[in-house]
């Protein structure tokens, strides 16, 4: 038995021994036979720092090391990555061993003695269920905007707060916004955008100022709800004298009606009906935002919603529902009984 991600790499195994025989066998072991991605260090305080700086699945690691003991270094991968499975082995098993690792929630106690198969057999299972957990408390946003600009003015704070937690972010514009300049200069701002955001940028190509509210854009929005799979949805509101917006926001509620928590931003064209009931906090987020919206230059001198003393000044009159001086403004279309993974002040 082995395990790949859901795109097919193969498991990430970081095995720490001190002994380079040992060491480089079950790499070698997990490596050939249970093919997985294996990595060996013989220093636990270099392996510390490596699972606290790079992506793995599971660490293997021995208990008798010097320097710092293998119950030594699980206790300290807890407080860097909790969520890493940690499965401890030992040539010299003993009761005191496995209660102190179980109690420090290594996954597994094993033997390096056992049988090659069952080693095998006992990391892929530990590995495959780390791999699920994180899989169910993943977070993913995607935000949907029918024209370049339209998610960064009015989610790009908030997006920026999720990247800071640490979530996948991705942002779907569905044209390039040709009635507003030229198709390749709107594009390429929006990637530059993107990027100021650390975001993963969709780009479909619409017509604009003819988006419908049925297909394509039902199959465009779906195909990217289905690549991101997201757990958090940010669109356009329904309350928009602009017609791409209020029909991307029909197309959305459609295409993403599995997503449990769904919030609309507020567009320079929303009406006085646009009521807002979650209000995020972008104190931090400010300077960011406005330099993704500044990417948008061949807009600045046609489109005065772009000027940043207005941006500001929204932000800032929004904060008066919130708890810094600077806030995002979004209607709750629904969202889950768990909001611990959403950014809010209220």
């Amino acid at each position: 038995m082995t395990s790949t991600d859901h795109d097919g790499t193969p498991g990430r195994i970081l095995v720490v021994d001190d002994d380079p025989v040992t060491g480089r066998f079950l790499a070698r072991l997990l490596s050939e036979r249970g093919g997985f991605d294996v990595t060996h260090l013989a220093d636990p305080a270099e392996a510390l720092q490596q699972a606290s700086s790079q992506a793995w699945d599971l660490v293997l690691t021995d208990v008798e090391m010097p320097g710092m003991t293998g119950l030594e270094l699980l206790q300290a991968l807890r407080k860097v990555a909790p969520a890493l499975p940690v499965v401890v082995i030992t040539g010299h098993a003993s009761v005191d061993y496995a209660v102190t690792a179980l109690r420090d929630h290594a996954k597994e106690f094993l033997q390096k003695s056992m049988p090659p198969e069952e080693l095998i057999e006992a990391v892929s299972q530990e590995l495959a269920k780390g791999r699920a957990a994180r899989l169910a408390a993943r977070e993913a946003v995607l935000a949907i905007g029918a024209h370049p600009d339209d998610v960064e003015i009015g989610a790009a704070g908030a997006l920026l707060v999720h990247r800071a937690m640490g979530h996948e972010v991705s942002i779907l514009t569905l044209t390039r916004g040709a009635r507003g300049g030229t198709e390749a200069t709107r594009a390429g701002e929006s990637e530059m955008a993107a990027l100021a955001m650390g975001a993963t940028l969709f780009l479909d190509d619409l017509k604009d100022t003819n988006i419908s509210e049925g297909d394509p854009t039902i199959t465009s929005i779906s195909r990217v709800v289905e690549t991101v799979r997201p757990t958090v949805i940010y669109t356009h509101s329904q309350h928009d004298v602009h017609q791409d917006h209020r029909n991307v926001y029909r197309a959305a509620m459609v295409a993403a009606r599995k997503v449990q928590r769904v919030y609309c931003f507020q567009s320079p064209s929303a009406t006085v009906d646009f009521r807002p009931t979650r209000f995020v906090t972008i104190d931090d987020q400010i300077g960011r935002k406005l330099l993704a919206i500044q990417t948008f230059a061949s807009q600045a001198e046609i489109r005065h919603y772009l000027d940043p003393d207005l941006i500001q000044s929204t932000a800032r009159y929004w904060s008066r529902y919130g708890d810094g001086r600077y806030a995002e403004a979004f209607e709750v279309i629904r969202e889950g009984q768990d909001r611990s993974e959403v950014p809010h002040a209220t």
